[in-house]
C-alpha cells in the first residue's frame, strides 16, 4: 500500500466489502500467461490480493500462492472467500529473498510514492527466485496524483516505469498499454509489465 497514505488505505478500510464483492472482468488471458509462465505447483506471492479474485483463480491454474494486502479490512475479505490465510502486508515491510517462482501484482503498486517505487520493485526483485516472473499493472499517465475518493497514483508512462524497473535486473520487461477501467468506472489507461528475473 502507499507507504501508509492515510486517506488511501482509508478508503479500502471504509469500503472494504463493496469493493472485495464487486462483480469484476477478470484478466483472464493476462493470468494464464502469467501461469503459463511458471510450473504447476510453483510458490506465487500476490501482493495487494484485495477481494482475493485473482488469488482464487491462480490457484485454480495449478499454482501455490501466497495472497497478501496492505489494507487488514480487505485481507479479512480476501480470507473469506479463499477460506485460507491472507496476511496483511506492506510493500515496503516485503523482505523475502529468492522465496518465490512468481509475484502477482495486480492494480496495487500503482498506490506507491514514485519516488519509492524503484526501491519496493528492488524488494520484488530480491524476493523472486532466477527467472522467476513478475506482473504488475498499473493506470498510466504524466505526473502522480489522486482519484475523485482520494486514492493516490504514481500514474506512470511507460518510459519512466523501465527506468523505475531497472532494466538490467530483468532478462525481460514487457510493457504493453491497453485501455479499460476500474472502481470509479472511468476509462483508464492501463500499462501491464511483465518482467522475468535473470537467471
Amino acid at each position: 500500500m502507499n507507504e501508509r497514505d492515510a486517506d488511501t488505505l482509508g478508503f479500502y478500510a471504509a469500503e472494504a466489502e463493496v469493493y472485495a464483492g464487486r462483480a469484476r472482468r477478470l484478466g483472464e488471458a493476462r493470468l494464464q500467461r502469467f501461469a503459463g509462465l511458471l510450473p504447476t505447483g510453483s510458490k506465487v506471492l500476490e501482493l495487494g490480493c484485495g477481494g482475493g479474485q485473482d488469488s482464487q483463480a491462480l490457484l485454480a491454474l495449478g499454482l501455490d500462492v501466497t495472497p497478501t494486502d496492505g489494507s487488514p479490512e480487505l485481507a479479512a475479505e480476501a480470507q473469506k472467500r479463499l477460506g485460507r490465510p491472507v496476511s496483511v502486508l506492506l510493500f515496503e515491510d516485503l523482505v523475502a529473498e529468492a522465496a518465490f517462482d512468481g509475484i502477482w501484482a495486480n492494480a496495487c503498486l500503482l498506490h506507491v510514492p514514485r519516488p519509492a517505487l524503484p526501491g519496493i520493485l528492488a524488494k520484488v526483485h530480491r524476493a523472486l527466485r532466477p527467472g522467476g516472473a513478475f506482473y504488475a499493472s498499473f493506470k498510466a499517465g504524466e505526473a502522480e496524483g489522486r482519484d475523485r475518493f482520494g486514492r493516490y497514483y504514481n500514474y506512470p508512462d511507460a518510459d519512466w516505469l523501465r527506468s523505475a524497473y531497472g532494466e538490467a535486473r530483468w532478462s525481460s520487461l514487457d510493457i504493453q498499454e491497453d485501455l479499460g477501467g476500474g472502481y470509479d468506472q472511468e476509462p483508464t489507461r492501463w500499462l501491464h509489465a511483465t518482467a522475468i528475473k535473470l537467471s
